[in-house]
């Protein structure tokens, strides 16, 4: 079954790049292209070599949303972020501290590279600025296409780093639910989503974690298509949730995944390569328990003992999801290897945070006092 299941992809994924090819070429004779634009994810490193992530697309015009949009508007914007019409075979330039260095793009219009600066990165900053310029395009483009690239680089005194999941785990999705989470991301723009209470103040005070610099990392992974990046990004700018990297994963097929469980392979694909990366430094992961969060998790810690301080999973209140977390619960609880918590609320989290002496205590009255502003403000809704 499973060797049917491998060659009904693979055919699948041919017959895909060949109408993205078909269609390209015809768009291209037609001349159906418009303005050009790089979407530049944000992404992470080390003081000695860079990951770069973006994409060349043509631009559809997608609109930054507004409190007062209207249910077409976050309906029109979210057709454009699925309908995109990506360039492969463009040529990038990518300039860091007058370090150039140029790339093709692929198929699907991405570009990845990964950049060694001539001498170790100043860590002036946790955040640094690549350039990035479309040079060649096999399609016409109109004027200059430039943006930026932010790449986090961790300080050497950060005390620990967070991964997060996010739908579920800070902003409500209805993840397990099919006709839910259609509505919720489709309907909904960054305004109009809602998070988690308190998850704002809680993530500020692991960030700022028991040293006060406020330089402990973000990185957020998730099976969200990166389609939605910049409705991410702007969900988590609107609601002063720290910034950091968002791992998401490609929309359509990829022959890496065939026969395996695209969510649990790309995000522990994704942790994994974070805690290679940086591997002086550990780690507490947060999730839900609305998909495998805590199996991925679980996996993660057994791969890489020692390298997790916590596990914090919220529970979504589905019985068997909530039955598979309290397993592994009691699995890790008798093993001692590390404390994996199932909370209701995100409070439950921070007080726990705070026992263990990853953030101030002090900072809890303010997690709780916006948990209730956020619990007022969803009665008012």
């Amino acid at each position: 079954m499973k060797k049917i299941k491998n060659v009904t992809g693979k055919a699948m994924l041919k017959a895909e790049k060949t109408f993205d090819t078909l269609a390209f070429q015809l768009r291209r004779k037609l001349n159906l292209f418009g303005p050009l634009h790089i979407m530049a994810y944000r992404s992470y490193g080390t003081p000695t070599r860079l990951y770069v992530k973006g994409r060349v697309l043509v631009d559809k015009g997608i609109a930054v949303s507004e409190k007062d949009d209207r249910l077409w508007d976050n309906l029109l914007n979210m057709y454009k972020r699925f309908n995109s019409r990506e360039i492969p075979g463009a040529r990038v330039e990518l300039c860091l501290e007058n370090q150039k260095h140029e790339i093709t793009t692929d198929e699907e219009g991405y570009f990845v590279l990964n950049l060694a600066p001539e001498k170790p990165i100043e860590l002036d900053d946790i955040w640094h600025t690549i350039d990035i310029e479309l040079t060649d395009s096999p399609v016409p483009s109109e004027g200059e296409v430039k943006t930026k690239a932010y790449v986090l680089v961790p300080p050497p005194d950060a005390e620990y780093g967070i991964i997060s999941d996010i739908d579920d785990t800070i902003v409500r999705t209805g993840a397990t639910n099919l006709l839910l989470t259609g509505r919720n991301v489709l309907l909904n723009n960054a305004h109009t989503r809602i998070p988690f209470h308190g998850v704002s103040s809680f993530y500020k005070s692991l960030q700022l974690g028991r040293n006060g610099k406020r330089n402990n990392p973000f990185f957020y992974v998730s099976s969200s298509p990166w389609n939605t990046y910049d409705l991410l990004y702007h969900f988590l700018e609107l609601n002063e949730i720290p910034q950091g990297p968002l791992l998401l994963r490609d929309f359509g097929l990829d022959e890496n995944k065939l026969g395996s469980s695209d969510h649990m392979s790309h995000k522990f694909k994704e942790i994994e390569n974070i805690l290679i990366t940086y591997p002086t430094l550990n780690f507490i992961l947060i999730g839900d328990s609305g998909q495998q969060d805590a199996e991925i998790y679980a996996e993660v810690v057994r791969k890489y003992p020692g390298r997790v301080l916590a596990i914090y999973i919220r529970d979504v209140n589905i019985e068997k999801h909530t039955r598979k977390v309290v397993t592994i619960f009691d699995e890790f609880k008798e093993s001692g290897e590390v404390e994996m918590v199932l909370v209701k609320e995100t409070l439950e989290a921070a007080e726990h945070a705070a026992q263990c002496g990853y953030i101030y205590t002090e900072e809890l009255p303010e997690i709780a006092k916006e948990t209730q502003l956020d619990e007022a403000g969803d009665e008012g809704v």
